[in-house]
């Protein structure tokens, strides 16, 4: 009775620590192959805020972006 709570116990947690190391890399895969953010995005909300965005502006803000990635 005990050795089985024991394994139920440890299935969890193996279960848990796994799953979250595949959530992990699938999301990270996933962010890779479709940024949240591109550069067109980048232009189309500065312009909105009333500014006109040179191309090393949009490199920054793109690196930046990717630095938490």
């Amino acid at each position: 009775m005990l050795r089985d709570i024991l394994y139920l116990v440890i299935g969890l947690v193996v279960g848990g620590i796994l799953g979250f190391f595949l959530a992990r890399k699938y999301m990270k895969k996933y962010l890779k192959d479709n940024p949240p953010i591109n550069e067109q995005m980048i232009k189309t909300m500065m312009s909105s805020m009333g500014r006109t965005p040179t191309q090393k502006q949009i490199n920054q803000m793109m690196k930046q972006m990717n630095k938490f990635m």
